[in-house]
């Protein structure tokens, strides 16, 4: 018996739905997902430098049983295939380790050294890989890190295998494509704090792994616990075809924005016939625009840009990717390829017909379903991403979220709309009916009359109790990890509260050093609290003595109509306030390594006139929660 608090059993619809479900795909998918394994981490443990777990994927063994009946059989099977881990040899010359990061790194033999692609999300888990390169394939220094594109999981882990004086010092290439960092600070901390409090229902972090929690994250096994780190490019790459020789290695490259991320390329090895496609593909349908919140993606620019890769790189004999495992041979290479360049196309089309039909975003979701072709193919089913999502965010990118009926323009906030349905209809009317589509497996009705309940009185802990059991058999039947990650996750928040997880007031410390001033500037700026600068006007001038004879050292930061502003490569002869210091202390100041007061106090900053102007900006900026509810008011 469970108690009340804890995960319950698949229900007898969830049995049904589960053992109803009917696939038959590639068994030579286990085969490339083993290609090529040198060897692996012994425990399959990775720690920080303190001793903590980082990552450890021996707490997933239970893979290794038969497929339950609380997780969808085909996820089930993605899950295995994700679980194998450790160093892989892809060819001559390349190697990939996987399993201990949500991401892959791939190392490349150069003349010299390694060039390293993707260090994956945390310095623990890209240096424990490193290490394990190492071992089994000797020393050799990193010369070169290339940034697929601008998501944390492909950069974050940069400092376990360079470093900055490597980098500073011209020992190490680091190379992206253009607009990496605008992009990269644009999704990592402008929005980073509701992103990364959205991404623990994505990923599934909190759920402990098992049968009944975490088995998995779509494009990989887990992700690792850490901070990521950046050190900003050295060289970006700025039109597709552009070539490049790293380490005496010839690279083309294929510029993809608007695509998976907003900065992402491809690119080729002409002499070895290898194309590494970043995230474009990968052994599952991704998102168009992921549950924690992102830009929505082009997925007409995203089939687009897989076709020109298959033209451009015609003679192709290895794919591989960020995630996953590799395709070999020219043949197997191209079908998959046009597999992943026809779904997306397939998602943006399909949608857009039945969007000119009249069909809203919620009904399109719920006709479409995915031909045979592309359920016949792990990599083109929904483990990911998924079609219901998906479609919506095509809808999205088109027509916005608004459906074009009136009555949904301006509507109640969830607690107002609880409230006034629990008034009218009664919680004891509301919870009956919810038990009674329960027992019949209508769990989606479940969720939409008892959240209802919730918001209206989220101490009603019958209604948090049912709400819980109904979206935990949701995740059990999901194929979709994601969606099952956010289904349970909810039902755990719901059990149990949401997690203290405290302030997010320095959640982008890693990748400040990388930060422009005006993207420092920027971040302030939204959390600048509105209603404590009512009526006050007033400009500073900013001069950074460590950038002297770039545009960036003179700025000037203006407050007006309750707004900030910025503007670079000069002064303002009227400022009520001008502040010098390092563009490295502004950094830790706002890392809350240190204090404006401690510092001018030790002469490190040099400031004339009214010195209460900094702390109008710096005393009336808000403190972002990490933990804030979701799934109750």
């Amino acid at each position: 018996m469970t108690g009340p608090l804890e995960p319950k059993d698949a229900s007898d619809a969830t049995r049904a739905h589960n053992r109803a479900v009917s696939f038959q795909l590639e068994p030579a998918d286990f085969d490339r997902a083993r290609r090529g394994w040198i060897a692996s981490i012994a425990d399959g443990l990775v720690v920080d430098d303190q001793g903590r777990r980082v990552s450890d994927i021996s707490r997933y063994e239970f893979l290794q049983d038969d497929a339950p009946d609380s997780v969808h059989p085909s996820l089930w099977r993605h899950a295995q295939l994700n679980s194998h881990h450790g160093l892989f040899e892809v060819a001559e010359g390349v190697w990939q380790v996987r399993g201990y990061d949500i991401s892959n790194i791939t190392f490349v033999e150069g003349r010299t050294g390694w060039i390293v692609i993707d260090p994956l999300t945390v310095e623990f888990t890209a240096r424990a890989a490193y290490r394990l390169v190492t071992e089994h394939l000797g020393h050799r220094p990193v010369v070169a890190v290339i940034y697929t594109h601008s998501h944390a999981d492909h950069f974050g882990g940069v400092y376990g295998v360079t470093s900055d004086d490597d980098v500073a010092a011209g020992r190490c290439r680091v190379i992206a494509p253009v607009g990496f960092l605008h992009e990269t600070v644009g999704e990592n901390v402008i929005a980073g704090v509701a992103m990364g409090r959205r991404s623990i229902y994505q990923f599934g972090p909190m759920l402990p792994p098992g049968p009944k929690g975490h088995v998995d994250c779509g494009l990989g096994n887990s992700i690792p616990v850490g901070p990521p780190g950046l050190i900003a490019p050295t060289e970006e790459v700025m039109a597709t075809g552009e070539e490049k020789v790293v380490d005496g290695v010839r690279i083309v490259f294929q510029l993809t924005p608007e695509s998976e991320a907003p900065a992402e390329m491809n690119f080729y090895f002409p002499e070895r016939k290898w194309l590494c496609m970043a995230e474009n593909c990968s052994h599952t349908m991704h998102n168009l625009v992921p549950i924690r919140g992102a830009l929505v993606r082009n997925s007409l620019k995203w089939s687009k840009y897989i076709n020109e890769a298959i033209e451009m790189f015609d003679d192709v004999d290895i794919v591989f990717t960020s995630h996953n495992w590799p395709r070999w041979g020219h043949d197997d290479c191209v079908e998959f390829l046009e597999l992943q360049r026809d779904l997306y196309r397939w998602m943006h089309d399909q949608t857009m017909r039945h969007a000119n039909l009249g069909l809203t975003a919620v009904e399109i979701a719920n006709h479409l379903e995915l031909p045979d072709d592309f359920l016949a193919q792990d990599h083109t089913r929904g483990y990911y991403g998924d079609l219901v999502h998906n479609s919506k965010a095509v809808y999205q990118r088109y027509l916005s979220w608004y459906d074009g009926n009136p009555v949904n323009l301006d509507r109640y906030p969830p607690s107002d709309l609880g409230r006034r349905y629990v008034e009218f209809v009664g919680a004891g009317a509301i919870l009956a009916e919810a038990r009674r589509a329960f027992d019949l497996g209508d769990y989606r009705w479940v969720t939409e009359i008892v959240n209802h309940v919730v918001f209206s009185d989220p101490t009603n802990t019958e209604a948090r109790a049912l709400l819980a059991d109904a979206l935990e058999q949701l995740g059990y039947q999901s194929e979709s990890s994601t969606f099952r990650n956010a289904y349970l996750t909810g039902a755990q928040e719901l059990r149990h509260g949401p997690p203290q997880l405290g302030s997010s007031q320095v959640r982008g410390r890693g990748l400040l050093n990388a930060m422009t001033v005006e993207q420092v500037f920027d971040t302030l700026a939204v959390r600048l609290k509105s209603e404590a600068v009512a009526g006050v006007k007033f400009r500073i001038n900013w001069t950074f003595p460590d950038l002297a004879g770039s545009p960036d050292e003179k700025w000037i930061l203006g407050l007006n109509h309750r707004a900030l502003h910025s503007v670079r490569g000069r002064h303002d002869p009227t400022a009520a306030c001008s502040i010098r210091l390092d563009r490295s202390l502004l950094m830790r100041i706002i890392a809350q390594e240190t204090s404006f007061v401690d510092e001018i106090g030790q002469g490190n900053i040099a400031l004339e006139g009214d010195a209460a102007l900094l702390l109008t900006i710096f005393g009336n900026l808000d403190v972002f929660m990490s933990g804030f509810a979701i799934v109750e008011p």
